[in-house]
């Protein structure tokens, strides 16, 4: 017997005007960088042991102990005082935000006058300077910093860090000054002094 039951129509598909793709876009790229920061946060905080109230020793006030506890932990989300496999994590969140939100907006014309390299993250200065300016990036853009928290993040955050990052005798000075002829050198850093030099 042949089925007679009226069938419902499949629904149309989900369609997005061509204009909303790069707010998409951009939207898709921050969460993804954010459930990443997420994660390496997640690892950091599963991989330092909480210390148990029983190790305290009766001579030390709590209080102390427990100063002492927290600087036992990570003592800072930059990525400066991260490693292993924590800093991987976070260089892969910061490498989606420079490389899908920043650059498509920030990244000028590259000049000798205002140099970039392709492979910024073998540059130390500059994986530091675009951390800091991704994490005031994220406190300034959300809701809870208020409708002036862009203008700030721009004003504070985004010229500083350009000028310096871009300046010809920064991080980028003997790197590429055309897209065309690629060029990637990092700059020497001077040697630390040694401690205990007979004189």
């Amino acid at each position: 017997m042949p089925d007679t039951s009226p069938t419902t129509p499949s629904p149309e598909p989900f369609r997005i005007p061509d204009g909303d793709l790069d707010d998409l876009a951009s939207t898709l790229a921050k969460t993804m960088a954010e459930v990443r920061q997420h994660g390496a946060l997640l690892d950091r905080l599963g991989s330092d042991p909480v210390p148990v109230a029983s190790q305290h020793t009766d001579d030390v006030p709590e209080a102390e102990a427990a100063d002492a506890a927290q600087g036992e932990g990570p003592a800072s989300v930059f990525i400066l005082a991260l490693g292993g496999e924590a800093y991987v994590a976070e260089l892969t969140a910061l490498s989606d935000w420079v490389n899908y939100l920043f650059l498509p907006v920030y990244g000028r014309e590259i000049s000798s006058s205002r140099p970039w390299c392709a492979r910024w993250d073998e540059h130390p200065e500059a994986v530091a300077r675009l951390h800091a300016l991704w994490l005031a990036w994220q406190q300034l853009t959300d809701t809870e910093a208020g409708l002036s928290g862009p203008s700030t993040w721009h004003r504070d955050h985004l010229d500083q860090a350009l000028v310096h990052l871009r300046a010809p005798d920064g991080p980028f000075a003997a790197c590429t000054t055309s897209p065309t002829r690629p060029n990637h050198r990092v700059l020497a850093t001077p040697a630390p002094e040694q401690s205990g030099a007979t004189e």
